[in-house]
């Protein structure tokens, strides 16, 4: 049975990705400056700061360190950073603390001098050219075998995403499979594709595609090309939630050859809750309703819900929650279908 368990291409490639994105090292002068609240006084490299957490690598150490910000009183760096204000704004700058005053940033973008709150600046990454320094990405695999009816179960939860100056970049692909002697294969698959692009205030365009194959809701392929623009209304070193609307074309083929494709314009509105900095806890959670404009009282809803607990050397184990609602199903097809997934796995910041 075992032997007839395939692990499909897009695991292999996400694996192989993380594992070169996960390899790719890069010699850096080590001549920024960092004094804590304690007084201790670090030098090294400033790598990033995120979610309230920055890392530093240093000559001194095998590991990098890692540091809450808000715990930062002075900061000298001659590098230029990518970097996310909460009000929204983007700037590229070195990072320097203003002279006799801790809780504030001196910024300068072009000719233009920034003074901002330590508590303001919100994400920070130093520039670099390569691609590969840009990118950020998670894979986390779970598996289950028992020995009543060769029972095997394996799934995956993995994204990858890259920061540019004005914009982002996000994938994800999620997968549950099962097999079991005398039973048919069931599997679910969903994955997507986006864009944000930043603008003034914490107002951003979205782009999406997202597309599900679902056994319990009989479909073979639902695909979804969405458009709008969103907000974020908090935007902080410990939580970020945002909200977005627009349009979505959406198209679904099933997996009964005799029932038509059905394609429906819908509206959509987004919430994605994003907290973070609670010790080794994390959690993600997205929540988008699908108001049907051409179909008369359909209302679809997306959920996904990710736990997450920070383990050493970048590993990480989750617990993942993924929902999907139909009001107006297909005949046969159930309404509702979840899954939940406890993986094992490892990422890039």
């Amino acid at each position: 049975m075992l032997e007839q368990f395939k692990i499909p291409k897009w695991y292999t490639f996400m694996f192989y990705l993380s594992l070169a994105v996960f390899c790719n090292t890069q010699v850096k002068a080590q001549n920024d400056t960092l004094v804590l609240k304690n007084k201790d006084k670090l030098i090294g490299d400033i790598k990033e700061m995120n979610k309230g957490v920055l890392t530093i690598e240093t000559d001194y150490s095998d590991s990098d360190f890692q540091i809450k910000w808000k715990d930062v009183i002075y900061v000298s760096s001659d590098q230029t950073y990518l970097m996310s204000l909460s009000n929204g704004r983007r700037v590229n700058s070195k990072l320097q603390t203003k002279t006799g005053d801790s809780n504030m940033i001196v910024l300068t973008q072009g000719t233009e001098v920034i003074e901002t709150k330590i508590t303001d600046v919100v994400y920070v990454k130093a520039i670099e050219n390569s691609f590969i320094s840009r990118l950020d990405a998670s894979l986390s695999i779970g598996f289950n075998f028992a020995k009543t009816n060769n029972l095997t179960q394996f799934s995956v939860l993995s994204n990858i995403g890259y920061t540019a100056d004005k914009w982002g970049f996000s994938a994800g692909f999620n997968s549950v499979r099962s097999n079991q002697d005398d039973v048919e294969e069931t599997k679910r698959t969903d994955a997507n594709i986006g864009a944000k692009y930043f603008m003034r205030h914490d107002w951003f365009a979205l782009a999406n595609a997202t597309f599900l194959s679902n056994d319990e809701q009989l479909l073979k392929l639902r695909s979804s090309t969405q458009g709008g623009i969103g907000k974020y209304i908090i935007h902080s070193n410990r939580v970020y939630f945002a909200t977005g609307t627009g349009l979505a074309w959406t198209n679904e083929n099933y997996t009964d050859a005799s029932i038509d494709t059905k394609n429906s314009l819908e509206a959509f509105l987004s919430l994605e809750l994003n907290m973070f900095d609670f010790d080794d806890i994390s959690l993600y959670s997205n929540f988008v309703v699908y108001p049907s404009l051409t179909e008369s009282d359909r209302v679809r809803t997306d959920l996904n819900l990710n736990l997450k607990y920070d383990l050493p050397l970048d590993f990480f184990v989750k617990l993942g929650l993924t929902h999907n609602f139909d009001s107006k199903p297909i005949e046969g097809a159930s309404e509702v279908d979840y899954v939940f997934q406890t993986t094992l796995g490892w990422e890039l910041d």
